[in-house]
């Protein structure tokens, strides 16, 4: 089978790198309505836990640090003497983080007028929710119940070929207007939004017993498992165990359940995001 191994380039999106990322994983959650639509077995989903609950458990807890944009004290310049200068403007006070949600939806339904964007924003408390996906995101995990995005187009198919069961290509076109959302972004703009309520991720983080770096750690992470998914190009073998369908090759099949999701909106779909991905890390990683 031919598998072309992305590397771990660079990433990060939207209103920070939380809805970015979590927005990113929308499609993989589309794809995980396959749980029941599709009766696709998928391991190692997160068990059902509120948002705002903290992490019991911290497992090996990835340390970096997402570098901070210059600010206006930290710009060296030479000025004349005689130049009559303006007063700064300072940046307006950030809501509390309970009552963030409709600066959110701001920032991001002014990037895209996409319907579906919409539709997904109407949850509320989204920075928590954001903080909590990405933790299981870090660790290759989908919460189901955290961003119930909607489901993908269309119904799920296969054929057959003997005793031979493949995952028809024709399933890999119902994600792709939820892919169109995401390519809609610009990734430099979610990087500047991240930058912007940084301070909210990081309490939200905080409320899960996390600290900031370990925050950019958990988000760099996010992204380097998406960015490690192979992509692959040629049709994807089945089988199925009572009603469960799985990969029938087992080293996709011992993928983590974020990158078996992506296998299943196909190769062209899985490109974009990763480009999108490494674009957005490559914005907040140098601002």
């Amino acid at each position: 089978m031919a598998v072309e191994k992305s590397g771990s380039s660079k990433f990060l999106i939207a209103v920070g790198s939380f809805i970015a990322v979590a927005l990113i994983i929308g499609v993989l959650y589309n794809t995980g309505n396959l749980y029941k639509q599709d009766n696709l077995e998928i391991i190692g989903i997160i068990p059902e836990q509120s948002v705002i609950q903290p992490t019991v458990e911290v497992p090996e807890v990835p340390v970096a640090e997402i570098p901070q944009p210059l600010t206006a004290p930290e710009v060296k310049a030479e000025i004349e003497p005689d130049v009559d200068l303006q007063p700064q403007t300072t940046a307006p006070a950030l809501p509390s983080l309970d009552a963030s949600d409709d600066l959110i939806r701001d920032f991001l339904l002014s990037e895209t007028t996409s319907p579906n964007l919409a539709l997904w924003l109407e949850l509320d408390d989204l920075i928590r929710r954001s903080a909590s996906y990405m933790d299981g995101l870090a660790r290759g995990s989908i919460s189901r119940k955290i961003f119930p995005l909607s489901a993908p187009e269309g119904k799920f198919t296969t054929h057959r070929q003997g005793d031979v069961i493949w995952l028809n290509a024709g399933n890999y076109e119902r994600y792709n207007s939820t892919v169109a959302v995401l390519l809609s972004l610009d990734m430099q703009r979610m990087a500047q939004i991240f930058h912007s309520v940084r301070p909210l991720l990081e309490l939200a983080f905080s409320e899960l017993g996390y600290k900031p770096r370990q925050m950019d750690g958990i988000i760099l992470r996010t992204i380097d498992n998406i960015l490690a998914t192979p992509v692959i190009v040629e049709p994807l073998q089945l089988t199925r165990d009572s009603v469960a369908y799985k990969f029938a090759d087992p080293e996709l099949e011992a993928l983590m359940p974020l990158q078996k999701q992506l296998l299943r909106i196909g190769p062209e779909n899985t490109r974009n995001i990763q480009q999108q991905a490494t674009a957005l890390r490559e914005a907040l990683l140098n601002p």
